[in-house]
């Protein structure tokens, strides 16, 4: 990477807040466990009250002939260190932890702690993900055999491989079971069976600090009644159609043709393109969606809960939405509460946010309107929740060499600059930091912030940061910034306002560093430059 002199990588934007506003200080000392992560309203706070945005990637194993758990080990723990992530979104997969009912796996769970270890080495906060695709390992990833009550419905697949989700009874059949809390073969229901395995989790790692939370189920899926969301989004398309003109309007065949093959899909997506549009198709699924996450996904995440918070009070539960909310259906997730009705104030909203050609061969035909459509409605669900946001998947670009693979990374991560949000990339693979699109992956940031982050912002092109933040007086760690490349003059081309001292850590790549930028020990609005 080249390395960009000082003065071109830094904006300094002064901004004076009031100092007098309670929402602009952060939590005394002892109003936060020792040690943990903590929330204060929607942001993240670590155990001095610093705010964090955590820049992290995903580490999901779905191979069982790998006890899911390879091939990273701790060099490449190192190396996503030395790319300036500070955290891993850690898979657990079901079926590694708990292969017959009640009995969980110790071989896979020491390797777990191993992944947890070497992150602690290298200063990285784990978040762990209960992780699924198609539920089961008998269709994907997920659910034991043992759990995955399809009965003897079969499996079909499609052109996508998340299109079994719509066309395969054994998938939906299995999920139904699921959230029926159906009797596994010791006569305990498998979803009690994935809440103790959770609690076995939580009392296990109950201490660890480096562990910023549980994300308690992957992408859930709804179930059997996935099959009136096509005929919904078939007839809210046949409608638009109308609209603009085209009377009759297709036949129920011309329409599944055009939604399931995949030239045909893409011009779909080209017209939806404009999200007005787009909004007016997909919004006919959210009367089919929200029942689902209102009166079947909560529940069972109050289970969930309530199990996790008998043996840890100190963990985040990180909550998803339905899966359809992954591409912009509004959710009706609501938060969590204690056993006396209040709001659980350590939970955090965990969305996915992938386009429609995620995962097709038409990745570089992604909207750039309709992506922003997906975020602006993440925001507004956190914001009805009054949470803090992480996006625990999005990019999903692979070995893509595409230059519009690499614009939409960029666009993506202005995305979270503007909403402040954290977000773990999916996911890790080997040869990433040569991808092309890896630049805008590995962009200067704000890692913890001495007071409250107002904004910041990198443009790409002229290589400059502009980072706003509030200083309180409480403070004794450092404002952290990472810099994917630090000038050799960085001491005569820094400049604060006001003024304190400041050191360099370099990493182990010989050019990227942190910033520490001791606090003033008073209440101020600092300056970047």
């Amino acid at each position: 990477m080249k390395t960009i002199t000082i003065t071109n990588f830094f904006l300094l934007v002064f901004y004076t807040f009031s100092l007098f506003n309670p929402a602009c200080s952060p939590p005394a000392k002892n109003d936060r466990k020792k040690g943990f992560i903590s929330i204060y309203g929607q942001r993240f706070v670590d155990a001095s009250g610093r705010e964090l945005i955590f820049h992290g990637i995903n580490l999901v194993n779905k191979n069982p002939e790998e006890n899911y758990l390879g091939p990273e080990d701790r060099e490449a723990i190192k190396k996503i260190k030395s790319w300036g992530f500070n955290c891993i979104r850690l898979g657990i997969i079901w079926d590694g932890l708990e292969p017959e009912p009640g009995k969980y796996d110790e071989n896979y769970l020491r390797g777990i702690d191993d992944r947890v270890r070497w992150a602690a080495e290298n200063d990285l906060y784990v978040l762990l993900d209960m992780h699924q695709d198609l539920y089961s390992v008998l269709y994907s990833d997920g659910a034991p055999e043992w759990a995955t009550l399809s009965e003897d419905k079969p499996h079909v697949t499609g052109e996508i491989w998340s299109e079994s989700y719509f066309i395969s009874p054994a998938v939906q059949t299995a999920f139904d079971n699921f959230w029926k809390n159906a009797a596994a073969s010791d006569g305990t229901g498998i979803q009690d069976h994935f809440i103790n395995a959770w609690r076995h989790i939580a009392n296990r790692y109950a201490d660890q600090t480096i562990i910023i939370g549980y994300d308690l189920m992957n992408e859930p899926f709804m179930g059997s009644e996935a099959v009136n969301i096509m005929p919904s989004l078939f007839k809210a398309y046949a409608e638009l159609l109308v609209s603009e003109g085209q009377v009759p309007p297709p036949a129920e065949e011309e329409l599944i043709q055009m939604w399931s093959s995949g030239e045909e899909r893409i011009k779909v997506y080209d017209k939806l393109s404009d999200p007005e549009k787009f909004s007016s198709v997909f919004d006919s699924v959210y009367p089919l969606h929200a029942p689902f996450e209102k009166n079947v996904l909560m529940p069972f995440y109050q289970k969930c809960r309530d199990a996790i918070r008998e043996v840890d009070p100190n963990h985040i539960l990180f909550i998803e939405h339905g899966i359809f909310a992954n591409s912009g259906v509004l959710s009706d997730i609501q938060p969590l509460l204690t056993t006396t009705g209040e709001k659980d104030p350590l939970v955090a909203y965990a969305p996915h946010g992938y386009d429609l050609v995620t995962d097709t061969r038409y990745q570089e035909a992604s909207s750039f309107d309709r992506v922003a459509f997906i975020f602006n409605r993440i925001d507004q669900t956190g914001q009805r929740l009054e949470m803090p946001v992480l996006v625990g998947e999005w990019g999903a670009f692979y070995a893509s060499e595409e230059p519009a693979v690499t614009e939409q990374a960029s666009f993506i991560m202005d995305q979270y600059e503007r909403r402040l949000f954290s977000h773990t990339y999916w996911s890790y693979f080997e040869r990433l930091d040569q991808m092309p699109y890896f630049k805008a992956l590995q962009k200067p940031y704000p890692m913890a912030i001495s007071g409250i982050l107002q904004s910041w912002d990198y443009d790409q092109e002229s290589g400059t940061l502009e980072v706003r933040w509030e200083e309180s007086e409480q403070f004794s760690p450092g404002t952290l910034v990472y810099v994917p490349a630090v000038p050799g003059d960085i001491k005569n081309s820094l400049e604060l306002d006001p003024g304190s001292d400041y050191e360099v850590e370099g990493l182990e790549d010989g050019m990227a560093g942190i910033i520490n930028i001791q606090p003033l020990g008073r209440k101020a609005g600092r300056m970047l430059r």
